[in-house]
Formats: structure tokens, C-alpha cells, sequence
């Protein structure tokens, strides 16, 4: 019976998680193409160079809380309003001191109005420091469908703000503050749907218990976000900000793509494995249940997306962002693999190895900055091509950690991804020759998602593939 209700739980959480994120994926696409219509690279560039050092802040105010909470066998109240008032606290202190750094910052680029548009951004990770320990109660008891219902408010309220402030000339005033409208409607929500609420009674002693936890993943995010915006950062200092918004518009769609993924599995990967984190065995079994799920959707999802990323960057935001979809197409080969990677991290830090998650992310973000510094010299596509097959290849390095912990075999993992990698590369590789003739750029599009729609679903029903037939007799019987 507990074998049962976690697979109910979990489906459960999946296909919220499912919903939450395709919901999102849908309205970032839609509120995405009206204001790439009306803006332009220039505007995504100068915004694009702020956001990692808004996603450093962002972690170094959540300081790896949420996951320490979700960890702690027992929970109090003390133990969530320790860590509101924590970092409400921590949060305040680094917008001031970045509000102060940003003549500093905007030194770094060369562009002296990046000095307001800083301050106010930055504005946002204060404001999102008030709701960590409500999404770590929702996170912590699996209240998926609350979170997905919290996304999709604030997705439109937000994408609403952002589309009538670019037709109304703010530009990359716009976007920032978009997001801005953002995080506020997302802690409202979680306001609304959490039952717990911060009091008075501030006692830090049960950081305590979580800091040593906490304090590991707190790097490794700081790193994860360097990591992923490195391309930001040197493009914005060795390149014109026409070039950063070119690749932040390509980094967007395959935000969105793989966030699609990565947002469901990870709903209930964290909860769930460590559910299971006493019985390897029963953990192993989890793991390789979900890793087989995350590659079944991820790799004809992301390479889907490269193949048809022309036709759909010309058709929906027009071809003044062709550009983006050359970059599009190789970050979407390195974006099928990232949902995988991350229910790795999930199964590493449900065993309480936050130390094994840092160091590990560590290595391979010196690895990538090293690399990045050297070759920018050779252009954008050179750089890509390596940071991609830089992030494929270390796949198997987290592997390494995770036999460790579970005994999973390598060739055991490979064949759960790669099965489904090699079908959706095939797929995606004759779909291209066979559409080649067509001219008419939207009968192509169609042509090329319905044909590689239709033959991955052919072929994983005529190999018999499990994971395809229980996800289906699910989605059926869901829908019964």
C-alpha cells in the first residue's frame, strides 16, 4: 500500500506539475511573442546583463533554505519563521549594497543607464525573499496544484503588465518591471495558500540544524546561476548588447522548452526521493522510474524544438530574430539533457549530500568559465557548441555520484536515457530530409511537428515502450 500511494502521489504531482508548467510555457509564448514584436534586441540586452546578478542575490537570500526545510524529518513553525526572517533580513542588506554597486556594475558594461535600471530591478529579489518559507511549506507537503495555480495567476497578471508597458513605449523599463509584478503576484498567491504565517517571535537558533545543509547548496546555486548566465556576462562585455539580446531571446525559448520538464519531474522529484532516501533498493527503483519519464518527454520535446526553431522564430516574432533560432538550435541539444541532470542533483541532495552537489557543480562551472574565456575570441557558435558538449559530457560525472549513493549502473542509466534520445535524434534526423522540399515556411512547421509528433509515438508504441503505455493508460484514465 505505501508503494502505492507514493506511484498515486507521484503521478499526482506529475501531471499538476505537467500542467503548472505547460500553462506557463503557454503564456510566456504568447505574452513572449507580443513583446519581442514590439521590442527589440537592444531591449532584452541591456535587461539580460543584470539577470545574473539578480539570480546570485536571489540565492544568496534563499541561502538554500527551501530544500533544507524539505529535508528536516521534523518541522515547527519556529523552524519556517526562522528562515522568513532570515532572509527578509539577508535580502535587505544585499539590495542595499547593490544598490550602491550599481554605478559599478554598469562600469563593467560601458552603459551608464544600466545605473536606474539596476536599482530597480534589483527590486524584485527583495520582494521575493517574503514568500521562500510559504513555497517551502507548498514544496515540502506536495501541494502541487496550489504552486501551479500561484504560476499561472502570476504569469498573467504579469505578461498583461509587460505587454501594455512595451506598447506604451517603457521599453526595457518594461520588462524589469514585469518581473517585478511578477514575484509580487507569486507571493500573494502563496500568501493565500499556505496556512503558515510568519509572527514576531524571531529565534534563529533552528537555522542551526539546517546552516551546514543549506550553506552547500547556497554555493552551488551561486554557481549553477553563474554557470548558466555565462554567456550573458561575457557577451555583454566583449560584444554589443544587440548580440546579448539575440542570444537571451534564443536562451528564453529554450528556457521555456526545457522548464516544461524540469519544472514537473522536479514538483516531486525532491519530496519524493527522499520519501524513499531509507531503502536503496526502493529508491534505485524511483529514480530509474522517473529518469526513464524525464527522457521519454525531454529529448523529442528539446529536439524538436531545434529542429523547427527557424520556422518558428520567423513565424512568431518575425525574422528580425532569425539570429537567435542559429543559437536556438544548439542550445536545445544541450537543453534536452538539462531536465535529466537535475533529477540527478534531486536524488544526490535527497541523501543529504549538499557537499557532493557543490563541489561537483563547482568543477564544472570553473570548467565552463575557463573554457567560455578562452574561446570567445572565436565567436558565439564556437562557444556554444562547447558549453554544450561540456554540460552532455558531465552528465556522467554526476552519474558517478549517484552510483555511489544507489548503486545504479551506468550502462543500466544509459540505456533508460539514450533509448529514447537515440529514437527522438532519428526522428527529428528524417523528419528534416523529408520536409526538406517544402518552401511554404507554416506548411513546414506543421509538417515537421506533426511528422516527428506522429513517428515518435509510432515507433515507442510499436517497441512496446512502458513508460509511453503507463503514461497513456494514466492520461486515460485521468480523463475517464
Amino acid at each position: 500500500m505505501p508503494e502505492r500511494s507514493l506511484k498515486d502521489k507521484t503521478a499526482k504531482g506529475l501531471l499538476w506539475g505537467g500542467i503548472n508548467n505547460g500553462a506557463m510555457q503557454l503564456l510566456n509564448l504568447i505574452f513572449g511573442i507580443i513583446t519581442s514584436r514590439i521590442l527589440n534586441d537592444t531591449d532584452y540586452g541591456m535587461v539580460g546583463m543584470l539577470s545574473v546578478f539578480s539570480l546570485i542575490a536571489g540565492s544568496l537570500q534563499e541561502s538554500g533554505f527551501t530544500a533544507a526545510l524539505v529535508n528536516k524529518k521534523d518541522i515547527r513553525h519556529e523552524d519556517y519563521n526562522a528562515v522568513f526572517w532570515f532572509c527578509s533580513g539577508v535580502s535587505l542588506a544585499l539590495y542595499l549594497i547593490l544598490f550602491f554597486c550599481a554605478p559599478l556594475i554598469a562600469g563593467f558594461y560601458n552603459q551608464p543607464v544600466l545605473v536606474p535600471l539596476a536599482r530597480y530591478s534589483f527590486l524584485g529579489f527583495l520582494i521575493a525573499s517574503l514568500g521562500i518559507s510559504h513555497s517551502a511549506y507548498l514544496f515540502r507537503n506536495l501541494m502541487v496544484k496550489q504552486k501551479a495555480l500561484t504560476s499561472i495567476i502570476a504569469l498573467t497578471v504579469s505578461g498583461i503588465a509587460g505587454v501594455v508597458l512595451a506598447l506604451t513605449g517603457f521599453s526595457y523599463w518594461g520588462i524589469a518591471t514585469q518581473s517585478i509584478v511578477y514575484v509580487a503576484a507569486v507571493n500573494l498567491c502563496y500568501l493565500y495558500f499556505s496556512p503558515w504565517r510568519p509572527t514576531w517571535n524571531i529565534n534563529f537558533r533552528p537555522l542551526k540544524g539546517m546552516i551546514g545543509f543549506s550553506s552547500k547548496l547556497l554555493v552551488t546555486n551561486i554557481f549553477t546561476h553563474i554557470n548558466n548566465n555565462l554567456f550573458s556576462i561575457i557577451l555583454g562585455r566583449y560584444y554589443s548588447e544587440r548580440e546579448v539580446g539575440q542570444f537571451n531571446q534564443a536562451n528564453k525559448w529554450n528556457l521555456m522548452g526545457h522548464s516544461l520538464i524540469s519544472g514537473m519531474v522536479n514538483s516531486v522529484a525532491l519530496p519524493v526521493l527522499r520519501q524513499v532516501s531509507d531503502d536503496t533498493g526502493r529508491q534505485q527503483r524511483v529514480f530509474q522510474k522517473m529518469l526513464r519519464f524525464t527522457a521519454f518527454m525531454s529529448f523529442p520535446a528539446m529536439l524538436g524544438l531545434s529542429l523547427v526553431a527557424p520556422e518558428l522564430i520567423t513565424i512568431a516574432i518575425t525574422d528580425k530574430w532569425l539570429p537567435s533560432a542559429h543559437i536556438l538550435q544548439l542550445l536545445a541539444v544541450g537543453g534536452a539533457f538539462i531536465p535529466v541532470t537535475n533529477l540527478y542533483t534531486n536524488l544526490i541532495i535527497s541523501k543529504g549530500k549538499s557537499n557532493i552537489f557543490m563541489w561537483n557543480t563547482i568543477a564544472q562551472g570553473m570548467v565552463q568559465l575557463i573554457t567560455m574565456y578562452l574561446l570567445y575570441p572565436y565567436g558565439i557558435h564556437t562557444m556554444l557548441a562547447v558549453y554544450v558538449a561540456v554540460n552532455i559530457a558531465w552528465l556522467g560525472v554526476w552519474h558517478y555520484f549517484v552510483w555511489r549513493e544507489i548503486r545504479l549502473g551506468f550502462f543500466h542509466a544509459l540505456k533508460d536515457i539514450f533509448s529514447f534520445g537515440i529514437i527522438a535524434a532519428a526522428v527529428m534526423a528524417g523528419v528534416a530530409f523529408i520536409t526538406r522540399p517544402i518552401e511554404n515556411i507554416y506548411l513546414l512547421a506543421l509538417a515537421k511537428i506533426l511528422s516527428a509528433a506522429a513517428l515518435y509515438i509510432i515507433i515507442l508504441w510499436a517497441s512496446g515502450s512502458v513508460t509511453f503505455k503507463e503514461s497513456l493508460q494514466y492520461l486515460l484514465k485521468k480523463k475517464a
